[in-house]
């Protein structure tokens, strides 16, 4: 498994933490937006993250152009983390493209993750 972080704000940091929590089960990269959702589009990559100040904006704008809305979704925003369930149930829905804001990296990169390697088998 291959996961992208692209996004605006401490790629280096996320990236960091996801390798730390996936151990062996999955390769990260760190691209730029463009790049980074092209190749979930091109298949070259199985997940993308990404933060930025509002979870939404340079976090998930290339993914949503290029993927379209229905494979992209805000996990987090100034003042609001979404829900365990909320995660893992996207994850299920096939959700390709993850956002979040920088400040909560910490807070639910672990339960995304985790939704990921359930729903992978890893």
């Amino acid at each position: 498994m291959k996961i992208v972080v692209g996004g605006q704000i401490d790629k280096e940091e996320i990236a960091r933490l996801a390798a730390l929590q996936m151990h062996d089960r999955a390769e990260i990269e760190i691209k730029g937006d463009l790049d980074a959702a092209l190749g979930v589009k091109n298949g070259k990559y199985d997940y993308y993250v990404g933060a930025c100040n509002t979870g939404g904006g340079g976090a998930l704008a290339m993914a949503m152009a290029m993927l379209g809305s229905g494979l992209c979704s805000t996990i987090s925003m100034p003042g609001m983390i979404k829900s365990a369930d909320f995660i893992r149930e996207e994850v299920q829905k096939g959700k390709k493209a993850f956002g979040f804001t920088a400040q909560h990296k910490e807070e639910v990169l672990p339960v995304l993750l985790q939704a990921i390697m359930e729903k992978e088998g890893v």
